[in-house]
């Protein structure tokens, strides 16, 4: 049995269709489907049930491929591996990123990482919504917050501060709040996750924490677009300080009652297990952790976080 031929069968799986599988592949569909009778053949079990509009693992492809996949992930690391002693690493990063911190952020980053390590290739999910890795066959996710499935495995990249802020055009309209109590009068821009609206704010000083319910002006379920409307000077929002970093180094948005703060959220890179973990997600991680370090410097050497977020 060829791997060629097991790959092809994977990719099959994966999207559920020969033909979508060949396109991807680049080959013919022909190709592909002889491919997978190959390795049929070899087995002597048909992996697939198919008929007429559909193709589904059979019980026989449900046990035997996920065993592959992880067979397939083992040799990939061996070779990513013997890239990475000489220096060079390869393959297909798929990774999944939030809207706008994939956008504004990782991707440009990521970018820069496939232009030092030109034979890695690069397949992106862009989606604020929760992650499924082997629906999406995904190997890693750029995500604020801890894995919450303890079958995952994740880095911490970095504390993220969130920081409440509004543009300067907003503000010179409706005026500056001064107290969390305030923000009952302001435009409040939320994010909406399904059908469970973000709408509650926590803003906490030395002594009380306060549970602010701002009138919600707008409200969508992409993280980039709360951002824009910020900047657009829509209302007031609370994002994580690397989504709108730039924004804030540029005056678009100008933080608000700094003696009031935010909790504070994390970001962290995660795999669906240790198996996936390879070279090349090894250095992605030390990349992202070097470029938030450096961004967040910025941002405390303007004044708009302090120091101590850096030292954890």
């Amino acid at each position: 049995m060829q791997l060629d031929d097991l790959q092809v069968v994977l990719k099959v799986a994966e999207f559920r269709s020969i033909t979508a599988a060949a396109t991807h592949l680049d080959m013919q569909v022909a190709t592909a489907s002889a491919a997978v009778k190959r390795v049929e053949s070899a087995l002597g079990v048909e992996l697939f049930v198919r008929t007429t509009r559909h193709l589904r693992l059979s019980s026989a492809g449900e046990r035997y491929l996920p065993q592959c996949t992880a067979a397939l992930s083992m040799l990939d690391q061996a070779k990513q591996t013997i890239f990475t002693d000489s220096g060079e690493v390869s393959g297909e990063i798929r990774i999944a990123v939030s809207s706008d911190l994939g956008r504004n952020i990782a991707i440009p980053w990521i970018d820069d990482f496939m232009a030092l390590h030109p034979h890695v290739t690069l397949r992106v999910h862009i989606s604020d919504s929760n992650v499924d890795f082997y629906r999406d066959a995904l190997d890693m996710a750029l995500r604020y917050g801890p894995p919450a499935d303890s079958n995952l495995y994740g880095f911490k990249i970095c504390n993220v501060p969130r920081i409440l802020g509004a543009s300067p055009e907003y503000l010179e309209k409706y005026g500056t709040p001064q107290h969390p109590k305030d923000l009952m009068n302001h435009q409040g821009l939320f994010y909406q996750l399904q059908d469970i609206l973000n709408d509650t704010w926590r803003l906490s000083d030395a002594d009380n924490t306060y549970k602010i319910k701002p009138k919600a002006y707008c409200a969508a379920n992409d993280g980039d677009l709360v951002r824009r409307w910020c900047v657009a000077g829509k209302g007031v929002a609370i994002k994580s300080s690397l989504d709108i970093a730039g924004d804030l180094l540029a005056g678009r948005v100008v933080p608000l009652m700094p003696d009031y703060k935010v909790d504070v959220g994390e970001l962290w890179l995660v795999c669906p297990s240790r198996q996936s973990i390879t070279p090349t997600v090894r250095l992605l991680r030390d990349m992202f952790r070097e470029r938030t370090t450096a961004l967040l410097s910025q941002l405390v050497e303007n004044g708009f976080l302090d120091k101590s977020i850096l030292e954890d």
